[in-house]
C-alpha cells in the first residue's frame, strides 16, 4: 500500500520536525555564528584584491602592495582552518539530527499492530525509514544552514557592491523579481516530478526486499529471466521519471543562471565603459566582478532552498503517514503481574473483527487450565493466528476479555505480559548474529552458562559441535546455512530461556521431517510438562497426546476432544 490518499497537515509534520532541532538549538547557534565569521571573511578578500590593484599596483606603493597581499594571506589561511572547524561540527549535528529522526519512526513502528505491517511492501517501508527521512533531515539542517549562509553572504555583498557603484548594483537588483515569478510559476511541476520519483523508487526496493530472499526458490522454478526483466523495467520507469525530474530541475535552474549571467555581461559593459571613461577605478571594477560572481553562489543556495523545500514535502508526507498510523487502543492499567501465576488461561464472550471484515471471533469462550496442552486446529482463515495475536495483545477484542488466573490480561502493560510468553513460529527468526545472542534474544541478560544449558537441553549439541567457533559462530540472514528442525531448536532454546508462563506454538514442525517433528515434540512435551501450551498445527502427529484439542469454527471454539484425566473436570 503506498502513502495515504490525502497527506497528513503538513504544519503537524514541521511541528514534529522541529521539536528535534529545538534541544540542538545551542549547536544551531555556535554553526550560525561560525557561518558569519567565514562568510565575513570571504568577503574580505575581493575588498583586498580592490586595495592590492588601486592601493599598490596603479599607486606603485610597494608597501601597500605588501601589506594587503599578506592580509589577503592571512584571511585565506583562516578561512581554510574555520572551513575545517565548521566541516566537522556540521557533521555531528547532521548526524545527531538524523539518527533521532530514524529513532523516532522506528520506535513509532514498533508499537504499530501486526496487520499495518501485513498490509505494507516491507521495501517501501525501508525507504521511507532510510531516503526519506534523510532527505527531510538533509534539508532542516544541510539545506537551511547553506540557505542561512546565502542570505548573509548574499547581504553582506549586496551592502559591499552597494559601497563600489551603487549604480551597478540596480542591474542585479532588477533581476530578483523575475526569478521569483519565474520559481513560482516553476513549483508544482518540480514537486509533482519529486513525487513520481520517490514512488519508483520505493517501487525498486520492495521489489528487492522481496526477491532477494527468494532467489532460491526462483532458481528452482527457472524464473530468472522474468524477474531480470521485471526489474529491468522498474529500472527503466525510475530512470524515465529521473531523466523528467532531471528536465524539469534543469529549466528551473536554467532561467535564474541566464539572468544572473545576463547581469553580469551588463556590468561589465557598463563599468568597463566607466572604467575607460575614469568614472571608476579598475580595482572597484574587478572587486564589483568578483562580488557579482560571489552573489551567484547565494542566490544558487536560495534556488537549492527552494527545489529541497518541494523534496521536503513529499518526504515528509511519506514519513508522517508512517507517524500518523493509529497506535492500538491500549486501557492497560499497568498492573503489575503476580509473581505466583499458575497459567489457567480463559477467553470470556471474546469478539473480534478486523476493520471491513467479517467477524472471526464471535462471543466465544474457551477455558485451558495451567500446564494443559491444548492442540488449536482449523482451516485456513479460520482465526488460528489472530487467536495467538489476541493473547499476545497484538489486537485486542472489541467485546469480552482474555483471562489469565482470572486477572483480564488487558490491565497488564503489553511488553511486562509478553515476556511471560514466548513463541515457537512456523519459520522462526534468526537474526544475522552469533548464536549465544540469538538465544538470548529475549533474555537479553542471561549467561553464558544459562545460554549453554538452554541450546543443550533444546538438543543443539550437535549444532555447537560442528560449528567452528560454537556459541560465538556468527549465523546467516534469516538462518539460511541452518536447517529448518536446527531453526526450531534454536527458537526453543529461546523458549527454554525465557521459563514462559505460556507456550505459543504455531505449525512449530511444518518444515520439518516426521522423524525429526516425533523428536522435537517429544521434547517439547517433556521440557513444558508444566507450562500452558497451544499448538496450532494441521498435522495431526503434531498434536497428538494434547491434553484438549479444540477447533475454530464459525468463530467459535469448540472443545472437540479431551485426553488427560486431570481434565475430566474441568470447564
Amino acid at each position: 500500500m503506498k502513502s495515504a490518499a490525502s497527506p497528513p497537515p503538513r504544519r503537524a509534520a514541521l511541528k514534529w520536525l522541529y521539536s528535534f532541532l529545538l534541544p540542538q538549538r545551542g549547536a544551531i547557534s555556535r554553526l550560525a555564528l561560525l557561518s558569519i565569521l567565514a562568510t565575513g571573511l570571504a568577503l574580505l578578500q575581493p575588498w583586498f584584491t580592490k586595495l592590492i590593484i588601486d592601493d599598490g599596483l596603479l599607486a606603485a606603493d610597494f608597501q601597500a602592495l605588501l601589506r594587503y597581499s599578506l592580509g589577503l594571506l592571512l584571511l585565506g589561511v583562516c578561512a581554510t582552518i574555520l572551513s575545517g572547524y565548521n566541516r566537522i561540527k556540521h557533521t555531528r549535528l547532521s548526524g545527531s539530527v538524523l539518527f533521532a529522526l530514524r529513532e523516532d519512526v522506528y520506535a513509532h513502528l514498533q508499537k504499530l499492530p501486526p496487520t499495518f505491517f501485513s498490509q505494507q511492501r516491507s521495501g517501501d517501508l525501508v525507504s521511507r525509514l532510510d531516503r526519506d527521512v534523510a532527505e527531510i533531515q538533509r534539508f532542516a539542517v544541510d539545506t537551511l544552514f547553506s540557505a542561512f549562509s546565502g542570505v548573509v553572504g548574499l547581504l553582506g555583498t549586496c551592502a559591499l557592491m552597494l559601497m563600489l557603484s551603487w549604480q551597478l548594483s540596480l542591474v542585479l537588483l532588477a533581476v530578483v523579481p523575475l526569478e521569483l515569478f519565474y520559481l513560482k510559476f516553476m513549483r508544482p511541476k518540480v514537486e509533482r516530478r519529486n513525487r513520481q520519483l520517490r514512488e519508483r523508487g520505493a517501487d525498486i526496493s520492495s521489489f528487492l526486499t522481496e526477491k532477494i530472499p527468494a532467489i532460491k526458490f526462483i532458481q528452482s522454478a527457472g524464473g530468472e529471466e522474468r524477474e531480470q526483466g521485471r526489474l529491468s523495467q522498474l529500472n527503466q520507469l525510475f530512470l524515465g521519471d529521473l531523466i523528467g525530474l532531471q528536465k524539469t530541475e534543469f529549466f528551473t535552474a536554467a532561467v535564474p543562471r541566464l539572468l544572473l549571467s545576463t547581469a553580469r555581461a551588463s556590468v561589465f559593459l557598463l563599468g568597463g565603459y566607466w572604467v575607460i571613461q575614469g568614472q571608476l577605478a579598475l580595482g572597484s571594477l574587478i572587486a564589483f566582478s568578483a562580488y557579482l560572481g560571489m552573489a551567484t553562489g547565494p542566490v544558487q543556495s536560495l534556488l537549492g532552498l527552494y527545489m529541497a523545500w518541494q523534496r521536503l514535502r513529499v518526504s515528509l508526507d511519506r514519513v508522517s503517514y508512517l507517524r500518523q498510523q493509529p497506535l492500538p487502543s491500549d486501557s492497560s492499567e499497568n498492573k503489575p503481574i503476580p509473581a505466583d501465576l499458575r497459567g489457567d488461561l480463559a477467553l470470556n464472550n471474546v469478539y473480534f473483527k478486523y476493520e471491513d471484515g467479517e467477524p472471526i471471533f464471535t462471543a466465544t469462550s474457551l477455558v485451558i487450565p495451567a500446564g494443559c496442552k491444548a492442540g488449536i486446529h482449523g482451516c485456513t482463515g479460520s482465526g488460528k493466528s489472530t487467536l495467538l495475536d489476541l493473547i499476545q495483545r497484538h489486537l485486542q477484542p472489541q467485546q469480552g476479555c482474555i483471562e489469565i488466573d482470572g486477572l483480564d490480561i488487558a490491565g497488564f502493560d503489553p511488553r511486562r505480559w509478553r515476556e511471560q510468553i514466548a513463541v515457537v513460529p512456523q519459520d522462526p527468526v534468526i537474526f544475522r548474529d552469533s548464536l549465544a545472542d540469538n538465544i538470548r534474544y529475549s533474555v537479553p541478560d542471561a549467561s553464558a552458562g544459562e545460554i549453554l544449558a538452554a541450546a543443550q537441553q533444546a538438543g543443539l549439541t550437535p549444532l555447537l559441535e560442528k560449528l567452528p567457533r560454537g556459541m560465538d559462530t556468527m549465523l546467516g540472514e534469516r538462518g539460511s546455512s541452518l536447517s529448518g528442525g536446527e531453526r526450531q531448536r534454536i527458537a526453543l532454546a529461546r523458549a527454554l530461556l525465557q521459563k514462559p508462563l505460556l507456550l505459543l506454538l504455531d505449525e512449530p514442525t511444518s518444515a520439518v521431517d516426521a522423524t525429526t517433528e516425533a523428536q522435537l515434540i517429544t521434547e517439547i512435551d517433556r521440557l513444558f510438562a508444566d507450562t500452558t501450551r497451544l499448538v496450532i498445527s494441521h498435522r495431526p502427529s503434531t498434536l497428538q497426546n494434547a491434553d484438549l484439542m479444540v477447533t475454530i469454527e464459525s468463530g467459535e471454539l469448540r472443545v472437540t476432544g479431551r485426553t488427560a484425566e486431570r481434565l475430566r473436570n474441568a470447564g
